[in-house]
């Protein structure tokens, strides 16, 4: 495999196609918008899952390999770029959680560093922490990634690689068949002749499988999040209640994050998301009720069943190849999904079984 298009700029496709690029060939990689602005940019960078216990082990399993990639990643972008994408090791506090005894069997079978901790400890480690908080969950040795950053740093090296092209603004993107078989893609005008075309195109990639008739089940689903400033270092770890969090930034950023909401490929944002927001990052850190948030913005998920993404070839349409439906740890399972996908196209020992990532099997269930 030489020639390969990838059709997606968030970092699942991004990252697959560094990974490629470093196996000798040669990528297209085509955008509808601006690369690193959807879903990538607007998400939260926690490199693990929100509740990593509930997820099944085909989650773990990419996540565990992801979390502990990451750090090289960053370094290897930072050297190649000169742009740090900051992933930082602040740790976790799960503050009050009724599922203590699930997470910790958990954290026991998977080898994981989680703890069950008392008031004391959480208010020395978060003194800035709303007061009546009794138990918490946590684990110091989790991380987050600045995403914007980590964006940044993808486009710059891709843009700086010899064998990569990169097509941004390309909304009218269609892929390209021949007798059965994905071909390329056809993007401005222009027919991108390929050995074979990656779909990474999050929220949107179910658009391109209903053009050769099938159905895939990823569908967008919006997250508003909320941006604070404080002084760097006021928020020391990253503490989560409700579904709801709040991570530092090294500079003292504060996002709040998130809603869930299915409204389609809608990203406006709106009051009561705004009001909801605000009043998780009070009853977080109630330092932040007297201050207005400097931004608010919206991304769309490529939402899946259980979250489990898809993987592989296509079946059906051979040359066709899939990335997709994350949800919400796209950030978090992509080093791991991106390694996975380079070494089934190239015929390489996987990293991890690419069997519950398989394509057919999900289609073919939504079929039936």
């Amino acid at each position: 495999m030489r020639n390969v298009v990838i059709i997606g700029g968030g970092v699942i496709g991004c990252l697959s196609a560094l990974n490629l690029l470093e196996a000798g060939v040669r990528v297209t990689l085509v955008e509808r918008g601006r690369i690193g602005r959807e879903a990538s940019w607007a998400g939260g960078g926690i490199v693990s899952p929100l509740y990593p216990w509930r997820y099944p082990r085909a989650i773990s399993a990419l996540a565990d390999w992801s979390q502990g990639f990451y750090p090289q990643l960053a370094e290897r972008l930072a050297e190649r770029t000169g742009i740090d994408p900051q992933v930082t090791p602040c740790g976790l506090l799960w503050l009050d959680s009724e599922e203590q005894d699930t997470a910790l069997a958990w954290a026991t079978g998977q080898g994981k560093p989680l703890h069950s901790v008392d008031a004391d400890f959480i208010y020395r480690q978060v003194p800035v922490l709303a007061p009546g908080y009794t138990s918490a969950l946590w684990q110091a040795d989790l991380a987050n990634v600045r995403n914007p950053r980590l964006m940044a740093a993808l486009r710059a090296a891709l843009a700086a690689h010899p064998d990569c092209r990169l097509l941004e603004d390309c909304a009218d993107t269609r892929l390209l068949v021949e007798h059965g078989r994905v071909v390329g893609a056809r993007c401005a005008g222009e027919n991108l002749q390929a050995d074979a075309v990656v779909l990474a195109a999050g929220a949107w990639s179910g658009e391109f499988l209903a053009e050769l008739g099938m159905a895939l089940p990823v569908v967008p689903v919006k997250g508003q999040m909320l941006l604070y400033k404080t002084e760097p270092g006021w928020l020391p770890s990253m503490v989560l209640f409700g579904g709801r969090y709040a991570i530092p930034r090294q500079d003292g950023h504060i996002l709040i994050g998130s809603t869930l909401e299915h409204e389609g490929f809608d990203k406006t944002t709106t009051e009561a998301a705004l009001d909801s927001l605000r009043a998780s990052a009070a009853q977080l850190l109630p330092a932040l009720a007297t201050q207005q948030p400097v931004r608010q913005w919206a991304g769309l998920r490529p939402g899946s069943p259980d979250g489990v993404p898809y993987i592989g070839e296509v079946p059906d349409y051979p040359g066709l190849w899939l990335n997709t439906g994350h949800y919400r740890n796209g950030l978090v399972l992509a080093p791991a999904s991106c390694q996975l996908l380079a070494d089934v196209m190239l015929g390489r020992q996987p990293i991890i079984d690419p069997a519950p990532y398989a394509v057919g099997a999900g289609m073919q269930k939504l079929a039936g």
